[in-house]
């Protein structure tokens, strides 16, 4: 665990706060002390250092005590339950609290201390104690919306993030089983004809299944590794497919040295055969082209479709999970887009990877 998601026990209480929360508001107040100091340094000089400081605890104390009635008793009381004109009615009595002692306290400092610097304009020394009291209860009250909007947007996304992984992990640890249940009866077939095929077919399938248990467990993979598995892929489909489909794959560029996420590629091989080379019966069509270069990847796939192309399917990881996959992975350095055309459909994928790499 992280120092600053460590939590920490609150003196004079049982609530425990994170170490990071802790310092935020730590620094705050730090800031805030530091203000009235300066502010009230001619005390050193016209009274003394003990009153001078005296002066300080005072008020620091005092909005201390006012700022965390707010944030841990008004605000989860009332305003968070929507309870405003309770809320606002509690604030202003626990300001009017702190006019009074704060008042008290300088009548003291300056009628009796001080002496000729007794202020008897109480006019103006309320409703500065007032207004600048409103405002820094309402910077305390602003720092913790924000601490608490930040910590919820981190949570979302710790969410969506820990969502798609698992997704991604079902993905990683099963071959879909109608795919697997085809080439399983195709090897059969070619088995008992002793095709020199069947070994070959093995040896795919078998390379593939090491891929998803093992190398694509990675945060990124070799760009080498993701082709391999996608060539292995396609070339089962066509083995598969081969009496009355044309399937292929042309890769251009250089691959060496280049990552990428993994498992991003092959849905896009998925969706055409899923919905166009295996719903006809003859002349399918699947092309897919690969090109290389140092600072992108770009995947097209080509597949035909259908007479009467039936909608889409639901379910699997899709092309919308690929896209909250793109977005996460690389967000602003990627394009996606699809043609569904009457008789063809068209998928290309482009994918910055440098600022990775």
């Amino acid at each position: 665990m992280d120092f600053l998601d460590r939590s920490i026990k609150l003196p004079l209480s049982n609530r425990t706060v994170p170490v990071k929360y802790a310092l935020v508001h730590a620094g705050y107040w730090i800031l805030i002390t530091g203000f009235f100091l300066y502010e009230k340094r001619y005390l050193i000089y016209k009274a003394s250092l003990s009153y001078f400081a005296l002066c300080v605890v005072v008020r620091i104390g005092l909005l201390i005590g006012i700022a965390y009635l707010n944030l841990h008793y008004f605000l989860p009381r009332y305003l968070l339950k929507k309870r405003y004109a309770r809320y606002f009615s509690m604030v202003l009595l626990s300001i009017l609290g702190y006019l009074i002692f704060q008042g008290l306290f300088d009548y003291y400092l300056y009628g009796y201390v001080l002496g000729p610097m007794h202020n008897s304009n109480w006019v103006e020394t309320l409703s500065y104690n007032f207004f600048s009291t409103l405002w820094y209860l309402g910077l305390m009250v602003a720092l913790k919306l924000s601490i608490d909007w930040y910590e919820q947007q981190r949570m979302l996304q710790r969410i969506v993030v820990e969502k798609l992984q698992a997704e991604v992990n079902f993905l990683r640890s099963q071959v879909n089983p109608h795919f697997l249940f085809n080439i399983l009866n195709n090897l059969y077939a070619l088995t008992l004809k002793k095709s020199e095929l069947a070994p070959e077919m093995v040896l795919k399938l078998s390379e593939m299944m090491e891929y998803m248990l093992y190398d694509s467990d990675n945060a990124y993979v070799p760009l080498e590794k993701e082709i391999s598995y996608l060539q292995n892929y396609i070339d089962l489909e066509r083995i598969r497919y081969r009496e009355y489909s044309d399937i292929s794959l042309k890769i251009d560029g250089n691959t060496n040295g280049q990552e990428i996420a993994p498992l991003l590629l092959l849905p896009l091989v998925e969706n055409a055969i899923k919905h166009g080379v295996g719903k006809q019966a003859a002349n399918a069509r699947l092309h897919s082209t690969l090109y290389v270069n140092p600072s992108e990847v770009q995947f097209t796939v080509e597949n035909s479709k259908p007479a009467a192309s039936p909608k889409a399917e639901k379910g699997g990881i899709g092309l919308d999970n690929l896209r909250k996959r793109l977005e996460l992975l690389y967000p602003g350095r990627y394009t996606f887009q699809t043609e569904d055309r009457p008789e063809s459909y068209k998928a290309s994928l482009r994918i910055v990877f440098s600022a990775i790499n």
